[in-house]
């Protein structure tokens, strides 16, 4: 294990102390499963109480970068964070930048339509039956009429997120959740109102039906023209709002 300790300024001690160890984390210096020093030797060392110690590493504790054990060989130990830590991570912090407006609907699918196409352009050739036997589990489900707004969206998202994970690329997958996590339900339930489920439906089964067919070329056209039908419906529905509330 290597830790350098580099000097802190005098302000946000806590905060410079858990950004030091984080970048030690990055750039390999400490590795999953290391034991850090002691909160007294972690004091000492950076010259301030264990308080201040105390506080970095609950800091960090949050990030999902360090774990405590207790016991005679216990101490602080680096994390491994997994892929759905991060995704989640990464999805709630999507999905407040996108509630503050941050992103445009425009934004949005344009970054969908890119992501998402990758991901049927891979997984054509190599989807297996398992893969499309669970998509089509998710259409029969959309296809129930007393299915919620909310019920609805939530297949939906399923359908997406199978899609990605049939990419067989784990870093594009773990990307794209995120967008159909934090995006997709946003913009869903923004048009639900002018959106057909037999529309979404039919295309769902057209994408899954090119899918079966090892047809990347067709399930992305059709993802553009889903893409392209909820951008009509999303800004008839703001055209709606603001003739509402004028």
């Amino acid at each position: 294990m290597s830790l350098d300790i580099a000097p802190i300024a005098q302000r946000s001690l806590s905060s410079q102390i858990a950004q030091q160890i984080r970048q030690a984390i990055m750039d390999g210096s400490l590795k999953a499963d290391d034991r850090l020093p002691t909160e007294g030797e972690l004091a000492l060392r950076y010259q301030v109480s264990r308080p201040t110690i105390r506080e970095a590493l609950k800091r960090l504790a949050a990030q999902n970068l360090v774990r405590s054990r207790r016991g005679p060989t216990g101490g602080t130990f680096i994390n491994r964070p997994s892929a759905a830590d991060l995704s989640d991570a990464l999805t709630s912090a999507t999905t407040l930048l996108v509630g503050m407006d941050a992103f445009s609907m425009d934004d949005i699918n344009q970054t969908r339509l890119l992501l998402e196409s990758n991901c049927l352009q891979l997984a054509a050739p190599l989807i297996n039956e398992e893969q499309l036997e669970a998509l089509a589990r998710e259409l029969a489900e959309q296809q129930n009429d007393t299915l919620t707004a909310e019920q609805f969206c939530a297949s939906d998202v399923r359908f997406h997120r199978l899609i990605a994970e049939a990419s067989g690329n784990p870093l594009l997958s773990f990307i794209m959740f995120s967008v159909i996590e934090a995006l997709q339900p946003i913009s869903n339930m923004v048009t639900f109102r002018f959106r057909e489920r037999s529309v979404i439906i039919d295309q769902h089964q057209r994408i899954l039906q090119a899918l079966s067919q090892h047809n990347a070329d067709q399930a992305c056209a059709v993802l553009a023209e889903q893409v392209a039908y909820l951008a009509e419906k999303y800004h008839q529905a703001q055209q709606w709002k603001a003739e509402t509330t004028t």
